[in-house]
């Protein structure tokens, strides 16, 4: 964290002592003065979560511990960890994002999109590929611009489409990609597609592939999307005329076979299809839309009705017999809505650099004045956001509100893991300490049986186990016993009362003999037990006693905040509290 985004925490609570100055103190903590306002907005927040709700004064003793604890973390510079600064500056810039956007102009980007998506458009490009260096990429602009002035002077579009253009799929065909549907190019590529008359041309259009000149072509409705399956005989495409009379036969054969028994098509496309992917699954392909499969496939399976089989049909890549399985309309804008966002915001969509560029030309008018610069499209998007977030947390309660809400409570967090939980966690020698000292208050209503449980395969194994055993003096060397011997052997720790293992019971309480779970182990015993009627370390009531001394020093150190930083209360503000 560097020091300009340590400068603006910084900004951050000093903005909230000028904020609260405005406000009525309710009580001052360590000189640090609590506005009426921050204790309304937490203590009706509070009410609303409990079901037993606190009376004011009950809520006004946890508050006051509350902001010891926080002013204990101040102390002790916990605000300025990197993680935690870190961590602030996040929350900061999600908490802002439903204030920094803009709807409306969002809005007509969806609608923008969604009205492509109701067209089929016919697409012609030249396309000048793009290169790894600058250099070649203005040769490239250049070129495609000089191409451009050709076509406008007379020159034949599909001439220099076959001479120029890059993408092989099309060049050949006059620059003719077919019809498209939005939502598959990049933005900018699409937005000349659907916006050109018939035969217009476009301005040259970049888009991270290449240089394109765009002709426009007609349009048509979107036809929605359909669910097909098919059986396909593929051709090279260097096939023989020998080769490609055999596909033809195998594909009218197939056609044949199908129409004259229907039911009988997906099993012949798990046999005989050459498209193995769909033939696992009976020919059946994913839904799919306009434009997304080759020609003439794509024509095809629109054409159908829904369970009509087609005659064979020649695409590039060989011949198909389809069947149409179903079809959708095109989807509504509120259908639509939740995808286009989700396009919108993904950092590779080129309205996602719009949306940026919109909301810094609105910071930029809005802080105008608080910017000192001649040159203010200078200002970087970072110090403009900084202005924003400081604007809003001045005159936004709610943004000020969760922000403190969600800082301060970091801080108690991290001060809390040091000072209870993860103390109580470690400390060994103190939770030892607090037992010996409490071991009056650690009681059990049964007797327990502590050892080690072992299951062995045989008598054989139980003894070298047994062997093994009085040499394991602690964990450490119980996980190489239990490592030495496994497959053959369980061996784990016990501590348990009558009725919850039958192998112990069985030892310890005269229970019946029983058979282990596990089939591979026929003995079972108890190495070293012992029959206690109360615990005899720490370790045999842990989770008891760690639970016992974080509460013990949650208490030493609320007395220690209580002693070390001054609170006052004034009751009269607190009074006008409802």
């Amino acid at each position: 964290m560097n020091r300009k985004h340590i400068a603006s925490i910084a900004v951050l609570a000093a903005s909230a002592f000028s904020v609260a100055a405005k406000d009525e103190v309710v009580m001052t903590v360590n000189g640090v003065d609590v506005p009426r306002s921050e204790f309304e907005y937490l203590y009706h927040k509070n009410q609303q979560q409990q079901v037993d709700p606190q009376t004011l004064d009950e809520y006004a003793e946890m508050f006051k511990i509350y902001k010891l604890k926080v002013a204990d973390a101040m102390s002790q510079k916990l605000d300025t960890l990197p993680a935690f600064q870190k961590e602030m500056k996040q929350y900061r810039a999600d908490l802002a994002t439903p204030y920094l956007t803009d709807s409306l102009y969002l809005n007509s980007l969806v609608r923008e999109a969604y009205d492509m998506s109701r067209e089929e458009a016919e697409a012609f490009h030249i396309m000048i590929g793009k290169a790894a260096s600058d250099k070649e990429n203005e040769e490239g602009r250049a070129l495609a611009d000089s191409l451009r002035s050709e076509i406008l002077n007379g020159a034949d579009y599909a001439e220099i489409a076959a001479k120029y253009s890059v993408d092989r799929a099309s060049s050949n065909a006059g620059g003719r990609m077919g019809y498209i549907v939005s939502g598959r190019f990049p933005y900018a590529f699409e937005k000349a597609v659907f916006s050109l008359a018939p035969g217009q041309i476009s301005e040259i259009v970049e888009s991270p592939q290449g240089f394109h000149i765009v002709k426009g072509g007609k349009h048509r409705p979107a036809r929605g999307t359909v669910l097909v399956e098919h059986i396909m005989k593929m051709l090279p495409p260097t096939a023989t005329a020998e080769q490609q009379a055999a596909a033809k036969a195998s594909i009218d054969s197939i056609y044949d076979a199908v129409s004259a028994n229907p039911s009988i098509f997906e099993d012949l496309a798990r046999e005989l299809s050459d498209d193995k992917g769909s033939g696992r699954q009976g020919g059946k392909l994913s839904w799919f839309g306009a434009g997304m499969m080759v020609e003439p496939f794509d024509s095809a399976s629109f054409a159908l009705q829904v369970n009509e089989i087609s005659r064979p049909v020649r695409s590039q890549y060989g011949w198909h017999v389809i069947r149409k399985l179903d079809a959708k309309g095109p989807a509504s804008l509120e259908e639509m809505k939740p995808q286009l966002l989700k396009r919108i915001a993904n950092p590779q969509d080129e309205r996602f650099a719009l949306v940026e560029n919109h909301l810094l030309d609105r910071l930029r008018k809005k802080h105008r004045k608080a910017i000192h610069t001649n040159d203010i499209d200078t200002v970087s998007g970072a110090t403009l956001r900084d202005m924003e977030y400081t604007w809003l947390y001045e005159n936004e309660p709610d943004y000020r509100n969760l922000l403190n809400e969600y800082r301060e409570g970091s801080l108690l967090y991290e001060a809390s893991l040091r000072e209870v939980w993860d103390k109580a966690a470690k400390d060994e020698q103190g939770l030892d300490d607090y037992f010996n000292i409490h071991r009056a208050d650690y009681k059990w209503t049964k007797p327990h049986v502590k050892g080690i449980l072992v299951q062995a395969t045989n008598d054989s194994v139980a003894d070298l186990v047994r062997k093994a055993l009085r040499d394991a003096s602690d964990d450490t060397a119980l996980k190489a016993v239990r490592k030495q011997f496994v497959g053959k052997a369980s061996i784990d720790r016990i501590l348990m009362e009558e009725g919850q293992n039958a192998m112990v019971d069985n030892i310890m309480f005269g229970g019946a003999p029983v058979k282990p779970n596990n089939k591979k182990y026929t003995v079972y015993f108890v190495y070293d037990p012992k029959l206690l009627n109360a615990p005899e370390s720490m370790s045999d009531v842990r989770s008891l006693v760690t639970s016992d001394y974080q509460n013990q020093l949650e208490h030493d150190w609320v007395e220690r905040l209580k002693s070390r930083y001054p609170v006052t209360v004034n009751q009269k503000v607190l009074k006008k509290i409802k």
